[in-house]
C-alpha cells in the first residue's frame, strides 16, 4: 500500500513538474520598435499625460465662462427656531393706570425664497473673460503639442541610445574575443618554440585589459534600458526587448525657408500668442470695471406661521427689480489693473523677440550639427572594413614572424576604435536628425521617418 503511494506521488510530481517550472519561468519580454516605443510613451509617460490634464482644466475654465452669461436660481428655505418679538407700549385711556404692552410678530416661523439674477450688461468684462478662457484653451493645446514633441524626441534619444550601447557592448566583446583568440594561437606557438614567454605574458594581460571594459559596456546597457522604461512609464522590472539598429536616416534637403517654418510651427511661440491675446483680453476686464453694471433680478417669496399646506395659510409676494451699478472710486484699483496689464503685454513682446531669436539659432545650429554629422559618418564608413582587414593580415604575419605582438594588438585596437567611431557616427546622425525636427517644432505626422 505505501509503494503503491510513492509511485502515486512520483507520478503527480512528473505531471506537475513542467507546469511548476512554467509558472516559475519570468514574464516574456516586451518587443518594442521605435514606433511602438513612441505610441507607449504617449500613452504612459506621466509628465505627458499631467499635461494632458491641464488642457481638461483649461476645458473646464470656458465652461465657467460661458455659465456668466446665464441666469443664476436660487431657493431658500427658513425655520425659525426662537424669536424676540417687537414690543409696542401704549400709554393707558384710564387715568393712574400702567400703559398697556403689546407684543407683536412681524415674521413668520416657515418662509420660503426662489430667487434668480441675470447680467444684462458688464462693460464688456463677460465677454473679455469668455475670449481670454478659450485663448488659455489654445495655449494648453500648444502645452500639449509642445509636450508631446518632447516626449517624442526623449523616447528617440533613449531607443538610439539603447541601440547605441548595445553596440559598444558588441565592439568590446569582439575585441576581448579577438584578443582571446590570439592569445590561444600565441600559446600554441610558445608551446611549440615560435613565440616568445614575453609574447605569451602581453597578449594574457590584453585579455586582462579588456574584460573589465566588457563589464561595464554590458553595465552601460542596461543602465540604457532603465532609462528607456522610465521615458516609457513602464515598470523597471519589465523585461524589454529592443527591435531595431542604428542605421542613417535619409538626407533630406533643408529648405532656405527652415527658420520661418519653425517660427510658425513652434508651440513655444504660439502658446507665447495665446498669452498675449489673453493678456489683451485681461486690459479690456480692467477697462471694463470703470463702466456701468446692469442687470435684472427677481424674487418670489412664500411664508406661513405654521407647516400647514391647507388653502390660505401661506402668503405670496414677489418682485422683479433691474439693478444699476456705477463704480465711483475703488481706491484706483482699476487703473492699477490696468496698468499692470500693459507691463504684461510688453513683456510678451520682449519674451516673443528673445525666443524668436533664440529658435532661430537652435535651428541654424540643428542644421549645422546635422550635417557635421553626416559628414563625419561617410568619413568613418570604410574605417571598420579596413581596420578589420588590418586586423586579420597583422595575426597572418605573426604567425609568419613578420610582425610583433604589440602590432597585432595596435591593429586590434584599430578595430575596436573604428568601430566606435562609426557607431557613434551612426548615432550622432539620427539623434541630429530627431534634434532639427524637434527645433523646427514638426509633430509626428510631419516628422520624417528616420
Amino acid at each position: 500500500m505505501r509503494r503503491t503511494s510513492g509511485w502515486l506521488i512520483l507520478v503527480m510530481l512528473a505531471a506537475l513538474g513542467p507546469a511548476f517550472l512554467a509558472a516559475q519561468e519570468s514574464p516574456p519580454a516586451l518587443v518594442l520598435t521605435l514606433d511602438e516605443a513612441v505610441a507607449m510613451a504617449l500613452r504612459q509617460n506621466p509628465f505627458f499625460l499631467a499635461t494632458q490634464e491641464r488642457e481638461l482644466q483649461a476645458k473646464s475654465q470656458v465652461r465657467s465662462a460661458v455659465s456668466r452669461f446665464l441666469p443664476s436660481l436660487d431657493a431658500q428655505g427658513t425655520n425659525t427656531l426662537d424669536e424676540k418679538l417687537f414690543v409696542l407700549e401704549f400709554p393707558s385711556l384710564v387715568p393712574g393706570q400702567p400703559p398697556q404692552r403689546i407684543s407683536i410678530d412681524f415674521t413668520k416661523n416657515y418662509q420660503t425664497a426662489l430667487s434668480f439674477s441675470l447680467p444684462l450688461f458688464a462693460g464688456g468684462r463677460l465677454v473679455a473673460g469668455y475670449k481670454q478662457a478659450n485663448y488659455g484653451l489654445e495655449a494648453s493645446r500648444e502645452s500639449v503639442r509642445l509636450s508631446e514633441q518632447e516626449t517624442v524626441f526623449n523616447v528617440k534619444r533613449s531607443f538610439y541610445g539603447y541601440l547605441l550601447a548595445r553596440e559598444f557592448s558588441s565592439v568590446a566583446d569582439e575585441a576581448l574575443g579577438l584578443a582571446e583568440k590570439f592569445t590561444e594561437n600565441v600559446k600554441n606557438l610558445y608551446e611549440v618554440g615560435m613565440a616568445s614567454k614575453f609574447d605569451l605574458l602581453r597578449s594574457e594581460v590584453q585579455v586582462a585589459n579588456l574584460k573589465p571594459q566588457a563589464i561595464r559596456a554590458r553595465n552601460s546597457v542596461e543602465v540604457a534600458a532603465l532609462g528607456m522604461k522610465t521615458v516609457l512609464g513602464i515598470a523597471v522590472e519589465t523585461p524589454v526587448e529592443i527591435k531595431g539598429e542604428l542605421a542613417a536616416p535619409p538626407l533630406d534637403a533643408v529648405s532656405e525657408a527652415i527658420v520661418e517654418e519653425a517660427l510658425a510651427a513652434r508651440p513655444e511661440l504660439r502658446q507665447l500668442e495665446y498669452q498675449r491675446r489673453m493678456a489683451g483680453e485681461m486690459l479690456k476686464m480692467a477697462r471694463g470695471s470703470m463702466m456701468p453694471t446692469v442687470g435684472i433680478g427677481g424674487i418670489y417669496n412664500l411664508w406661513s406661521d405654521s407647516l400647514s399646506f391647507r388653502k390660505g395659510s401661506w402668503q405670496n409676494y414677489y418682485a422683479i427689480n433691474l439693478s444699476v451699478t456705477l463704480p465711483l472710486f475703488n481706491g484706483f484699483e482699476a487703473r492699477a489693473q490696468i496698468g499692470q496689464s500693459k507691463a504684461v503685454l510688453r513683456e510678451l513682446e520682449w519674451t516673443r523677440k528673445g525666443l524668436s531669436d533664440a529658435i532661430a539659432f537652435e535651428v541654424r545650429q540643428a542644421v549645422l550639427d546635422r550635417n557635421q554629422a553626416r559628414e563625419t559618418l561617410l568619413s568613418q564608413e570604410k574605417n571598420v572594413e579596413q581596420a578589420r582587414e588590418a586586423v586579420r593580415i597583422a595575426e597572418l604575419n605573426y604567425a609568419e614572424g613578420l610582425a610583433t605582438n604589440l602590432d597585432v594588438s595596435t591593429a586590434q585596437v584599430a578595430l575596436s576604435q573604428a568601430r566606435t567611431n562609426y557607431s557613434q557616427a551612426l548615432y550622432d546622425c539620427v539623434i541630429s536628425q530627431a534634434r532639427l525636427e524637434k527645433a523646427v517644432g514638426r509633430s509626428r505626422s510631419e516628422s520624417r521617418p528616420n
